[in-house]
């Protein structure tokens, strides 16, 4: 009889050592499944939460009452009327420098009866906003009228587009809007007026205050201090109260426009 050495055969062991590395890998897969089944359950748990929860609040333009004035508009017929100035700044780089003219006459509720808006965009400005919307809301936040051409003028920046609302008529009550755009500096100059009876005289008023607007300070931006610098040379005197007479001369109307010299 043949007797056999006590030890365990090279395959076996390697069979043994295979069988639990697979039953380790198995076990290890498992865990692994199961970690990630927890993980799921606890964010489908937290979903309500962030259906919830409010979107982060939009950068909005704030009042800048230490900043130091950068234009300046000349006295016009300010024997009922008084002007406001507040400069407003946005996070991603605009700033708004607006002129308000409220009338004695209208109480004490100081309802503006004329605007003068400087904008100097930043990164806030997108090709999706409407500036004729944004001009009719600030002429009248409760009216939702859209605007139409009203013509164009000739001022100390050129010929400025004007703008009333559709269907208005030339009533005591119509107010008339303004604007102008630059691409060097980037500026837009913008408002709207009530003043006057008939718009002839609302024309003149814009033009009159155009022509006063002066600026005290452009900071670094050399493009602006130039755009004032030849402005105030095609500068004119203005009165703030024009005839019809007068102001046919120069302004250009609606329907038929006729203006002095070329476009």
């Amino acid at each position: 009889m043949h007797s056999f050495p006590a030890r365990i055969h090279p395959a076996l062991t390697s069979f043994a050592d295979e069988c639990f590395g697979t039953l380790a890998r198995l076990m290890a897969y498992v865990g692994t499944l199961a970690l990630l089944g927890i993980g799921g359950v606890h964010l489908w748990d937290q979903l309500p939460d962030f259906a919830d929860a409010e979107p982060p609040a939009k950068a909005s333009w704030s009042v800048a009452a230490r900043t130091q004035p950068a234009f300046a508009v000349g006295q016009i017929d300010s024997s009922d009327k008084t002007v406001g100035y507040e400069i407003f700044r946005h996070p991603e780089g605009g700033r708004k420098d607006v002129f308000r003219w409220t009338s004695k006459a209208t109480g004490p509720d100081d309802t503006p009866i004329a605007e003068l808006e400087i904008y100097r965009p930043g990164a806030e400005l997108t090709a999706s906003q409407s500036v004729t919307a944004e001009i009719s809301a600030r002429m009248d936040p409760n009216a939702r009228r859209e605007l139409e051409a009203a013509g164009v003028i000739d001022s100390k920046f050129g010929k400025i587009a004007l703008l009333r609302r559709a269907g208005s008529g030339d009533g005591a009550g119509s107010c008339l809007g303004f604007l102008k755009r630059f691409d060097e500096p980037n500026l837009q100059i913008s408002g709207w007026t009530c003043q006057g009876v008939g718009l002839p005289a609302r024309r003149a008023a814009i033009a009159c205050v155009l022509g006063r607007l002066v600026l005290l300070t452009a900071g670094n931006d050399a493009k602006l201090a130039d755009l004032f610098a030849r402005a105030e040379l095609r500068r004119t005197n203005c009165s703030p109260i024009a005839s019809p007479a007068i102001s046919a001369d120069w302004v250009v109307g609606v329907e038929n426009p006729l203006l002095r010299g070329r476009l």
